[in-house]
């Protein structure tokens, strides 16, 4: 089962967009922050999921066309936005950011580690990947 999972997330990274790295990048980033300035308000949970479902019901309505269905993640990730957005908006408005940039040079460094943690094993699974296609189109 583990070896199904992991070769699973190895064609999931040897494949991954560059896109995609950069959404992952923003998750990452907002869960970091999330974590460290966590706010237990049902008020602002409450809001930001109202949000997101006017929001997010809107750009499914904006983006979708006629006789084609849209991928279940498009459709998670148009929700998902305006919740982010709003609940670390929310979220970080009593503190000192710069921006999305917390002042707080340690949780600044934590933020960019953590993207960093995830942006080394893509890195290395597509290099990998990339000098192998090399090596077999030179035999």
């Amino acid at each position: 089962m583990i070896g199904i999972i992991m070769v699973t997330l190895f064609n999931y990274f040897k494949n991954i967009t560059t896109q995609k790295i950069i959404l992952w990048c923003y998750l990452i980033w907002y869960l970091t922050i999330i974590t460290i300035y966590f706010e237990p308000s049902l008020k602002l949970w409450a809001s930001s999921l109202g949000i997101s479902l006017i929001i997010g019901f809107a750009l499914i309505l904006s983006t979708s066309q006629q006789g084609i269905k849209q991928n279940i993640w498009v459709k998670i990730r148009l929700f998902l936005f305006p919740f982010c957005v709003s609940s670390y908006s929310a979220t970080i408005k009593d503190y000192d950011f710069i921006l999305l940039f917390p002042v707080n040079s340690f949780h600044l460094f934590i933020s960019v580690l953590n993207c960093l943690l995830f942006l080394l094993p893509v890195w290395c699974i597509k290099s990998f990947y990339h000098f192998n296609c090399i090596v077999d189109k030179n035999k």
